[in-house]
């Protein structure tokens, strides 16, 4: 019997190649989306289009409004997102508060619900925003937080892992194993703003289209 995994799906690349590298290990998908009042909503419709297509075995589709606080220009209308600059140094108002410590929770949740003792996440501290909560250290500490707050972890001896498998890996290397893995970049949504065609100019698209360049191969989503 294949073991379970839960993998937080965005709809992005990161996520997207997370899905499909842990389907390679032979997991079980149980794939886990969030609607939390982003502005870039289309990613939902993309991390639908690719569960189905992965053939995952179930994809929880979670409504948290974290746009009722704001915070970020992703949940906030009042806010800008700004041009990007992949050479910053601050961190951006597209960060938004808390939120892969809030989606690592709930994934916990999930996982011992259903008795899955893996749980995937596609974030890397070398290729990123400068997001705090996309670091080795924050990922150790939800996986210690984890294992002494849920049953599982802190009283039958089943630990939770948290899986961040690109954590020291640039977006370029993402990509060419994506590559291997046969990944339909094509599906996925990168683009902070929404809208019917990427912006181009976000932090988000800037650093994807780089990493296309640095990799060597064709980005298709820009093809739409």
């Amino acid at each position: 019997m294949n073991k379970k995994a839960v993998v937080l799906l965005s709809g992005g690349l990161d996520s997207t190649v997370t899905l499909y590298l842990a389907k390679s290990r032979g997991f079980d998908l149980y794939a886990l989306s969030f609607d939390y009042g982003q502005r870039h909503s289309r990613e939902l419709d993309a991390a639908k289009a690719i569960a189905k297509k992965a053939n995952v075995k179930e994809h929880q589709v979670v409504s948290m409004k974290l746009s009722q606080w704001g915070g970020s220009s992703l949940t906030d209308p009042s806010l800008e997102v700004e041009d990007g600059d992949i050479n910053r140094n601050d961190i951006p108002v597209t960060y938004v508060p808390a939120r892969n410590m809030i989606f690592l929770s709930v994934a916990a949740s999930y996982a011992e619900a259903i008795g899955a003792r893996d749980i995937f996440i596609g974030v890397s501290q070398v290729d990123y925003s400068g997001y705090v909560d996309c670091r080795q250290t924050f990922i150790e500490a939800m996986e210690t937080a984890i294992n002494k707050g849920t049953v599982m972890g802190a009283e039958k001896n089943l630990p939770i892992r948290v899986h961040a498998p690109f954590i020291h890996k640039t977006k370029a290397e993402e990509i060419k194993l994506g590559e291997q893995l046969n990944v339909p970049f094509e599906m996925t949504w990168s683009c902070y703003r929404g809208g019917e065609k990427p912006c181009g100019t976000c932090d988000s698209c800037l650093l994807r289209a780089k990493a296309f360049a640095e990799a060597g191969v064709e980005d298709k989503a820009m093809r739409i």
